[in-house]
C-alpha cells in the first residue's frame, strides 16, 4: 500500500481521500509522530490519543476558514503535521524551529495561540460572536480535555455560550487524564456518564448545549458521521468523545503519566532510554517534594497544594506518604491560592506549589486573598526562569516583576538545593507574612543536598567572592553562571560576587557597603529586566543618590521562544560565555 501521509500537504489533500483509507492514514500519522518524538523529544501521549479526531475534524470542516482551537496544545502534533508542517516537524520545540504549541503567526490553521489550559471555549465563542456580527457563515470548534474542562475559565465560557445562539462546537476529549490523572467531582460525573450510571440531568444540557455522545474517539467513521450531523445543528453544541491517551504505543497507553513527555525512547519497542548511572544533582522539584515530606512529618500543620501538577511539582511524594494533607485541586490556580489563604486563617501552614508561569493566572488571588490580609501562605514557584523547549507560554520570567510590587510579600530565590531546603524550613517555623520561593526547572548543582536544616535570616544576602573593581549582584540559580564565568575569567581577582537571595526585603546594609566599595555594579537575573531585580537595585541607588555605573542583565523586553536553556540564555546574554566577555571587557 502506498504511503498516504506522503501525499498529504494540507487538509485539501486529506479531504480528497475516500473515507475507507482514513484508518490507514491514522496508522501512518501515529507512526510518524512516534518516530519523530522518539528522537527529538516532546509531548507524545496526548497527540497519539487524538489522531482519529484530528483527521476527522479537518476532513469534515473547511479549515482554515472554519476555525479550530486546541486547548493547551499538547495534542496538536497531528494537526501540525497535516497542515503543512510535516517536513519541518523534526524542528518541533527547537531553537528557530516550530513551536510545540499552536501559534497564530506559524500557520493560518492555528486559529488561536495556546499553551495554558482552558482558554479554548472563551476564544472560540469570541470568534463565533465575531462571525455573527460580520455575517460570516463559518464553524468554530474548541477541542478541550477533561482535565482542562474542570478549570473555572472553561465553565465561564460554557456559562456565557449557553445563553447565545453562536455557531460553536465544544468537543470534550475525555481520556480521564491531563498530565496526571484528572481529579474532582467533574471527573466522577464524566466517569458515570461513560458507564451509563449517571442519574442526574446532563450538566451540559442544563447549560443549554445540544449534547451528544459519548462516542468512541478512535472509530473514525463514527466521529466523522457525528461531526457531519452536528454541522447542521444550530447554536452551541457539545460532543463528548472518549479517547485513550497514548493510543497506538502500548507503553504510552499503560503508563500515561510517564509518556506524556517521555524524553528520548526506542520508537520500535517504546522503551525510554535509561539515564546515566552516575550520581547527579537532583531536580529542584524533587528537593522540594522530599523536603516537604520531611518537614510535614515534623510539623502537623503543614499542607501541600498543587493545581494539577503532583508529578511535575513532586508533591506526589507527600500525596503518597501523607495523603490527607496533600491536595491536587485540578487545573484551578485561582482556587489553589485562595484555598491556601483559607487554610492559613485557621493556623495551617500551606505550601502552595505552582509553576511560575501558572501563578500569573491567580494574580488577583495573591494580592486580594493573601497579601492584603497578610496571610502566611508559602508559594513555591517551580519552573522559574527560562524553561527551555516549551517556549514563550511557559517561561517563568515575569514573577520577580509581578510579585515585587505587592506589599507584605517576601520574595526569595535559592541558588542551590540546600538553600531551597533551608528557606522551606525557615518559612514553616512561623512567618507572619506570605513568601514566594522561586526555583528553576531541572537539575541543581549539589549532589549531597540532604543536609541538616539551617534557619535563614529574612532579607539577608551573602558575599560569595571578594574582588577589587566590579561587583556582580545575582538572584537565584543564575548565580552559578556567574561563579563559573568569574572562575574562567583572566581577571577574576577584580570581580566580587554577591548573592542577594531576597528581592524583597532587600539587604540594604549589604547594598550600602557594595555601592560604597565599587564604582561598577552588574545585576543579573533569569527574569525580565523590566521591573525585576535589577530595577529594584536601580531604585535603591536612586533613593540613596548613588551615582555608580550600573548594568542590568536579564531577559530582554520581548517574548523568548523555544530552545534549550543554554541557547536561550545565550540569546539573553546571561550564559557563562557572555558573562566572561562582559567581565573581560570591563
Amino acid at each position: 500500500m502506498s504511503n498516504l501521509l506522503n501525499r498529504i500537504y494540507s487538509p485539501k489533500e486529506l479531504r480528497q481521500l475516500p473515507i475507507d483509507e482514513l484508518p490507514q492514514l491514522a496508522k501512518e500519522l501515529r507512526e510518524f509522530i512516534i518516530n519523530i518524538v522518539a528522537t527529538k523529544e516532546g509531548h507524545l501521549g496526548a497527540s497519539l490519543g487524538v489522531v482519529e479526531l484530528t483527521l476527522a475534524l479537518h476532513y469534515v470542516f473547511n479549515t482554515p476558514e472554519d476555525l479550530l482551537i486546541w486547548d493547551v496544545g499538547h495534542q496538536a502534533y497531528g494537526h501540525k503535521i497535516i497542515t503543512g508542517r510535516k517536513d519541518i516537524f523534526h524542528t518541533n520545540r527547537q531553537l528557530n524551529g516550530i513551536s510545540g504549541f499552536p501559534k497564530r503567526d506559524e500557520s493560518e490553521y492555528d486559529a488561536f495561540g495556546v499553551g495554558h489550559s482552558s482558554t479554548s471555549i472563551s476564544a472560540a465563542l469570541g470568534m463565533a460572536i465575531a462571525s455573527q456580527l460580520k455575517g460570516d457563515d463559518k464553524h468554530h470548534i474548541a477541542v478541550i480535555g477533561d482535565a482542562s474542562m474542570a478549570s473555572g475559565m472553561a465553565f465561564e465560557g460554557l456559562n456565557h455560550a449557553g445563553v447565545t445562539d453562536a455557531n460553536l462546537l465544544v468537543i470534550l476529549n475525555d481520556n480521564a487524564i491531563g498530565i496526571d490523572p484528572s481529579v474532582g467531582a467533574l471527573k466522577q460525573y464524566l466517569t458515570n456518564v461513560k458507564k451509563g450510571t449517571q442519574k442526574q440531568d446532563n450538566i451540559f444540557e442544563a447549560l443549554n448545549f445540544n449534547y451528544s455522545g459519548p462516542i468512541d474517539g478512535h472509530d473514525i467513521n463514527k466521529v466523522i458521521s457525528e461531526l457531519e450531523r452536528l454541522k447542521t445543528v444550530k447554536g452551541p453544541k457539545f460532543l463528548h468523545v472518549i479517547t485513550t491517551k497514548g493510543k497506538g504505543l502500548k507503553q504510552a497507553e499503560d503508563n500515561q503519566v510517564k509518556y506524556h513527555a517521555p524524553g528520548k525512547f526506542d520508537a520500535k519497542t517504546g522503551e525510554i532510554y535509561a539515564k546515566s548511572a552516575y550520581r547527579q544533582p537532583p531536580k529542584f522539584q524533587d528537593v522540594f517534594g522530599h523536603t516537604l515530606v520531611e518537614l510535614a512529618k515534623l510539623n502537623s500543620n503543614i499542607i501541600g497544594i498543587t493545581p494539577a501538577m503532583p508529578t511535575g511539582s513532586s508533591l506526589k511524594y507527600m500525596m503518597e506518604e501523607i495523603p490527607d494533607r496533600a491536595f491536587d485541586v485540578g487545573i484551578a490556580e485561582q482556587h489553589a491560592v485562595t484555598l491556601a489563604a483559607g487554610m492559613a486563617t485557621q493556623g495551617l501552614i500551606p505550601f502552595c506549589n505552582i509553576y511560575s508561569t501558572f501563578l500569573q493566572r491567580a494574580y488577583d488571588q495573591v494580592i486580594h486573598d493573601v497579601a492584603l490580609q497578610n496571610l502566611p501562605v508559602i508559594f513555591c514557584l517551580d519552573r522559574a526562569g527560562l524553561v527551555g523547549e516549551d517556549g514563550a507560554t511557559h517561561h517563568g520570567v515575569f514573577d520577580l516583576t509581578y510579585l515585587r510590587c505587592i506589599p507584605n510579600l517576601i520574595i526569595f530565590s535559592p541558588r542551590n538545593e540546600i538553600e531551597l531546603r533551608d528557606i522551606m524550613y525557615t518559612a514553616q517555623l512561623g512567618l507572619k507574612q506570605p513568601i514566594a520561593i522561586r526555583y528553576p526547572r531541572g537539575k541543581g548543582v549539589t549532589i549531597d543536598w540532604k543536609q541538616p536544616f539551617s534557619k535563614i535570616k529574612i532579607g539577608s544576602g551573602v558575599q560569595l567572592k571578594s574582588g577589587t573593581k566590579l561587583a556582580i549582584l545575582s538572584i537565584g540559580f543564575i548565580a552559578n553562571n556567574v561563579t563559573e564565568a568569574i572562575e574562567n575569567s583572566s581577571n577574576s581577582n577584580d570581580v566580587a560576587h554577591y548573592d542577594m537571595r531576597f528581592v524583597k526585603p532587600l539587604d540594604e546594609s549589604l547594598l550600602h557597603s557594595i555601592f560604597k566599595s565599587y564604582t561598577t555594579i552588574f545585576t543579573i537575573e533569569d527574569g525580565t529586566i523590566k521591573g525585576g531585580f535589577g530595577s529594584e537595585i536601580l531604585e535603591f541607588a536612586s533613593k540613596h543618590n548613588y551615582k555608580n555605573n550600573i548594568k542590568v542583565l536579564g531577559i530582554p523586553d520581548k517574548f523568548i521562544e523555544q530552545g534549550r536553556v543554554g541557547e536561550l540564555q545565550s540569546i539573553a546574554k546571561i550564559d557563562v560565555k557572555s558573562l566572561i566577555n562582559l567581565i573581560e571587557n570591563i
